[in-house]
């Protein structure tokens, strides 16, 4: 089962050894077949998840539900043909977080349903994460009711694969990170998770899994979610520095089971990626440094268009997505603050990438595949692809796999996956 993989990490962060894994945080199917395609040049699974808001037993924001999101990453990795069994399929956050506006015992049920809907889907890696205030509660919430809700949670996990004669799924605990979807002000230094915080957290939830009858089933818990000190916001990166997460990192001499969970992780240069591996910060998830680098080839694809066959503005991929936008403003309008001007960049161009909500939407997805079938599988002008994007020119033009529209999409985020590939000792 390749979710033993993860148990391996803090082995080998203990011996001194570069491993770890990226977990790709999107629902985006292209995203999907470069990460796939990415993981076909070597032997280590692929981890794909899924957030409690995209996918979840009433649909999420992708209209899917746990099984329907296995069969649609099953799908691609067939066409691309990337062997199942080094898939590892983990679920992020799961929680009452999509219905934290509602009384903690509604919550509470319908966040069981999802983690039962997600079990029985056969996701091997769960992030429990009830550590948000619903209706009426104090924020933040005492730890040991966190943690008492958590081991609840995974209670119903382990019925459910037990019940179903499914493998069991490995644990990820804690959540000293935003919630998901990101930070919505300027991020400025961060406050490191302290050792003590994270120890107490480790027992807390080590001490609800006791009083669930659930003993053993702690020894499948190997990840624990903190805060290294990396953030992103709509226009700014902070970067990790080992230094500040000294203390933090020398708890895991004490807990050989555990590696850190690092959210968050977009945008960092691959030297804080490696110094974040090589630090225990095992598992780096990414999501928005994913699409922002889809959004960039596909905008680079539309200006391209524009100066082979004079595609009129109004016609433009840029044009389709403001206007989408602007009709539907409910994924962008509490997370970007300024005047027109402001928000107009960031709708687009904003490290938070709130755009990648609306690519899903039929007007989107219709403008970009036109897009992809106007370039056909003709390879893209060096001469362009230079203006247009640089960074890929090399590649184009040491003939390094096709330059077709897509092919050049494709690469676009699979070079931010190598930064990944590399950081964790691929």
């Amino acid at each position: 089962m390749q979710g033993h993989y993860l148990q391996k990490l803090a082995g080998a962060h203990a011996q001194g050894r570069v491993m770890g894994i990226t977990s790709v945080c999107s629902a985006h199917a292209l995203v999907i077949e470069a990460a796939l395609r990415n993981g076909l040049a070597g032997n280590a699974p692929v981890l794909i998840e899924a957030t409690c808001n995209q996918v979840n037993h009433e649909g999420g924001y992708t209209g899917m539900k746990p099984a329907d999101f296995r069969r649609f990453v099953l799908e691609i990795a067939e066409r691309v043909g990337f062997d199942p069994q080094r898939l590892i399929l983990g679920g992020d956050h799961l929680g009452p977080n999509p219905w934290r506006h509602l009384p903690a015992g509604i919550a509470m049920r319908n966040a069981e349903r999802m983690l039962e809907a997600y079990a029985r889907a056969g996701f091997s890696k769960i992030h429990l994460d009830a550590s948000m205030a619903c209706m009426g509660e104090t924020d933040p919430l005492d730890g040991a009711l966190v943690a008492e809700r958590a081991a609840r949670l995974a209670a119903v996990v382990e019925r459910t694969v037990n019940d179903a004669g499914l493998p069991a799924p490995f644990y990820v605990i804690g959540t000293e990170v935003p919630v998901p979807g990101g930070a919505s002000e300027k991020v400025e230094d961060l406050e490191v998770t302290s050792a003590q915080s994270a120890r107490e957290t480790i027992e807390l939830h080590r001490q609800a899994f006791i009083q669930q009858g659930l003993d053993g089933v702690f020894s499948r818990v190997i990840g624990l979610v903190v805060q290294p000190g990396v953030e992103f916001g709509n226009e700014n990166v902070v970067v990790y520095q080992p230094e500040k997460a000294r203390q933090l990192s020398a708890i895991l001499q004490d807990e050989p089971q555990l590696v850190f969970e690092a959210h968050s992780t977009d945008y960092q240069p691959v030297s804080a990626l490696t110094h974040l591996v090589r630090d225990g910060f095992a598992i780096l998830k990414v999501g928005p440094g994913l699409t922002f680098a889809l959004r960039e080839a596909l905008y680079a694809l539309d200006h391209i268009a524009a100066a082979l066959r004079s595609v009129p503005e109004q016609e433009s991929l840029r044009k389709t997505m403001e206007t989408l936008m602007l009709a539907e403003p409910h994924y962008w309008d509490g997370y970007y603050h300024g005047d027109d001007d402001a928000l107009r960049v960031q709708r687009h161009f904003s490290y938070s990438d709130r755009i990648r909500y609306y690519w899903p939407f039929a007007a989107a997805s219709r403008a970009v595949e036109e897009m992809f079938q106007a370039f056909g599988d003709e390879p893209i002008p060096e001469t362009l692809v230079s203006q247009y994007l640089p960074q890929l020119y090399p590649r184009v033009t040491s003939g390094q796999g096709d330059g077709s529209a897509r092919a050049l999409v494709l690469a676009a985020i699979g070079q931010v996956l190598n930064q990944y590939g590399e950081a964790c000792g691929a």
